[in-house]
């Protein structure tokens, strides 16, 4: 028989002071006193608030793909964004920013201009709607000044209300976060010189494939990985990748091989194991060239047949969501 587990105290209720309680960082100490971590008291009340959890954030922005590539797999990089309507006079830029240093949400640099970071946490179901109220504040927000995290209203505008849809989507991917403090004029503090180092000593080499859409190449100690945003649909795209796979086709040449794939805000994003010395370069070609097997692929409609069926399904087994 199992051994009675020892009773212990409940733990200790909330301390509730008036007014709202501010959003902090998940692991960070609840600022209503209660000596638990956010995530474990107040946090838990703003999560389970959620109301609406909205699958694909980023659908209508141009290059969706490469917003989620930029929210979930690549390290360090930036983005010009386009707003819809003019900017504040004070106001020269805006730049999406995969993080921030200190996580901060957004900054209001010393210029004036706007960084936004991708990659922090949110308190709602509807990341597009997080993104968009921390933009209007640092937009509103005094120059040099980090913008920080709030609770925000359903009722508020998302990014596809700010940006201006006909404006490209140009990532640009960095090899560290040097973007951080781009000027000698604009200082770092200790604080964020020690960010710097960490996120830098972290990183990990990431290259975007120039020959397709939203295919990022990264390496790593062991070997390296081509990780690749598509658009289609869930269902058409694994059966697709599942008669390439069947047919000995999904590869992108000797020594590479299809492990499985990501499933991220609504889009799937397949995983390729290529050799150590196989670079960004060395992908172009294979890439463009399955590019071609899989727009053949997905135009098929024939039935899977039995191999193709049971390849489908060691690649759904492989399947991780992240978000």
């Amino acid at each position: 028989m199992a051994k009675k587990r020892p009773q212990t105290k409940a733990a200790a209720k909330p301390q509730i002071t008036n007014g709202e309680i501010p959003v902090v960082g998940a692991r960070e100490p609840c600022p209503c006193n209660s000596g638990r971590r956010y995530k474990a008291c107040h946090g838990r009340a703003a999560a389970h608030a959620v109301t609406e959890l909205v699958q694909r954030p980023f659908d209508g922005l141009p290059s969706e793909c490469d917003w989620i590539a930029l929210r979930e797999l690549v390290p360090a990089a930036t983005v010009t964004l386009t707003l819809k309507d003019a900017l504040p006079e004070d106001v020269p830029s805006v730049t999406l920013a995969t993080v921030l240093p200190m996580a901060w949400p957004a900054l209001r640099r010393d210029d004036g201009s706007v960084l936004l970071a991708l990659q922090n946490d949110t308190s709602s179901g509807d990341l597009s709607r997080d993104l968009a109220d921390t933009l209007e504040r640092a937009l509103a927000t005094k120059p040099g000044t980090a913008v920080r995290a709030v609770r925000v209203s359903a009722e508020g505008p998302r990014l596809q209300d700010l940006l201006d849809p006909a404006a490209p989507f140009e990532p640009v991917v960095h090899s560290g976060f040097e973007f951080w403090v781009p000027s000698t004029a604009e200082q770092a503090t200790p604080e964020v010189a020690a960010s710097l180092e960490r996120a830098n000593a972290a990183a990990i080499p990431t290259v975007k494939l120039s020959s397709v859409d939203s295919a990022y190449w990264c390496e790593t100690p062991e070997k390296n990985h081509l990780r690749w945003v598509m658009p289609h649909p869930e269902e058409k795209l694994l059966d697709a990748l599942a008669r390439l796979h069947a047919a000995g086709t999904s590869t992108l040449g000797e020594g590479t091989r299809l492990v499985g794939s990501f499933r991220a805000h609504g889009l799937i994003v397949p995983v390729w194991d290529l050799p150590s010395a196989m670079g960004a370069e060395e992908c172009e070609k294979p890439a463009a060239a399955f590019a071609e097997r899989l727009a053949d692929a997905l135009a098929a409609d024939a039935p899977l047949t039995a191999e193709e069926r049971r390849s489908r399904g060691g690649l759904t087994n492989r399947q991780v969501t992240l978000s």
